[in-house]
C-alpha cells in the first residue's frame, strides 16, 4: 500500500509538472501580473508552456526508449539520464529565450523557468558524479520558487474557483506555502522509501534546486 501511494506522489510531483504547476499558482493567485486578458488568450499561452516545457520532453523520452536509448522510464542507471536531461534542458533553454521579453509573462514564471534551466544543466553536470535526486531538485526548486512568489507577487489570500460552483474559496498563501512544504518533504520520503535514492541524493537535490532558484532570481532581477 505504501509503496503505491510513494510511486503515486513520485509520479504527480515528478519535476516535469514543476513550470506548469507554478503556472496555474500564477494564474490563480495573481493572473492580473500577465498581460492577456480573455480565456482565448489565457488558453493559448497555457497550452504553449506546458507543451514545451511537459509533452515535448515526455515525447522524447518516450522516443529514446522506444529506440532503446534507455532501458527504462524510471531510468534507474547514470547513464540514461545524459540524454533526457539535455533534451529537457534545451526546451527549457528554448522556452526561457521565448518568455523572458514577452509582455504576456510576468516576471516571475520566466525567471522560475530559467531556475529551472539551471537545475537541470547542474544535474547534468553531477550525474557524472553521483546519481542525484531529480525529483527533490524539482521539489527544491518548487519549494523556493513559491517562496519568492509568496512574498513578491500575492496579495496574502488566494481565492480559488470551484467549477460549476460558483463558490470561491480564499485560503491564505502561507497556507499554500506550508502545503507546499509538506508536499516536498513527502517526495523526498517517497524517494527514499521507494530506495530510488540514498538520503544524501535526496537532500542535495533539495540544495540544487534552492540555489537554481535563488541564482535565476538574482540574474533576472
Amino acid at each position: 500500500m505504501f509503496k503505491i501511494i510513494a510511486h503515486i506522489i513520485s509520479f504527480l510531483l515528478h519535476p516535469l509538472f514543476m513550470i506548469s504547476y507554478i503556472l496555474m499558482f500564477l494564474i490563480i493567485a495573481n493572473p492580473y501580473i500577465f498581460g492577456f486578458s480573455g480565456p482565448k488568450v489565457q488558453g493559448l499561452i497555457i497550452i504553449s508552456v506546458v507543451t514545451i516545457s511537459l509533452m515535448f520532453p515526455v515525447i522524447a523520452i518516450f522516443l529514446m526508449k522506444a529506440l532503446g536509448l534507455i532501458k527504462s522510464l524510471e531510468m534507474k542507471d547514470k547513464q540514461e539520464r545524459i540524454g533526457p536531461l539535455i533534451v529537457t534542458g534545451m526546451f527549457y533553454m528554448w522556452l526561457y529565450i521565448n518568455v523572458r521579453k514577452n509582455d504576456l509573462i510576468p516576471d516571475a514564471l520566466s525567471f522560475f523557468i530559467l531556475g529551472c534551466t539551471i537545475a537541470v544543466f547542474i544535474a547534468l553536470i553531477l550525474n557524472s558524479f553521483t546519481k542525484i535526486s531529480l525529483h527533490t531538485i524539482g521539489a527544491g526548486g518548487f519549494v523556493a520558487g513559491m517562496m519568492l512568489m509568496v512574498n513578491y507577487w500575492t496579495y496574502g489570500v488566494v481565492n480559488f474557483s470551484i467549477p460549476y460552483s460558483g463558490i470561491t474559496l480564499g485560503i491564505s498563501d502561507r497556507l499554500v506555502m506550508m502545503i507546499v512544504l509538506v508536499l516536498a518533504g513527502l517526495i523526498g520520503s517517497s524517494r527514499l522509501y521507494l530506495k530510488a535514492h540514498r538520503e544524501d541524493e535526496v537532500y542535495g537535490g533539495y540544495l540544487v534546486g534552492i540555489l537554481a532558484q535563488m541564482v535565476a532570481f538574482r540574474m533576472f532581477f
